[in-house]
C-alpha cells in the first residue's frame, strides 16, 4: 500500500490533463456557451476528470 504503481497511474494523469486542455480549448474558441465562461475554467479545472466531461455534455452550445 505504500508504493505507487506509476505504471496505472501515469497513463490516467495524463489522459486526464489531455482531457482537461482539449476542454479549455474548445471553451476558448467557442463565442457563447451554457452559462458565464469562467464557471466552466473553474468546473474543468477544479472537478478534473468530470468537469471536461461535464462541460462537453451540458456547457456546449451548438451555434
Amino acid at each position: 500500500m505504500d508504493e505507487i504503481n506509476f505504471a496505472i497511474v501515469a497513463p490516467l494523469a495524463l489522459i486526464n490533463i489531455i482531457i482537461a486542455v482539449i476542454a479549455l480549448i474548445d471553451l476558448a474558441k467557442r463565442p457563447s456557451v451554457n452559462g458565464p465562461k469562467w464557471v466552466w475554467v473553474l468546473v474543468i479545472i477544479i472537478i478534473n476528470l468530470i468537469g471536461p466531461i461535464l462541460y462537453f455534455v451540458f456547457g456546449r452550445r451548438d451555434t
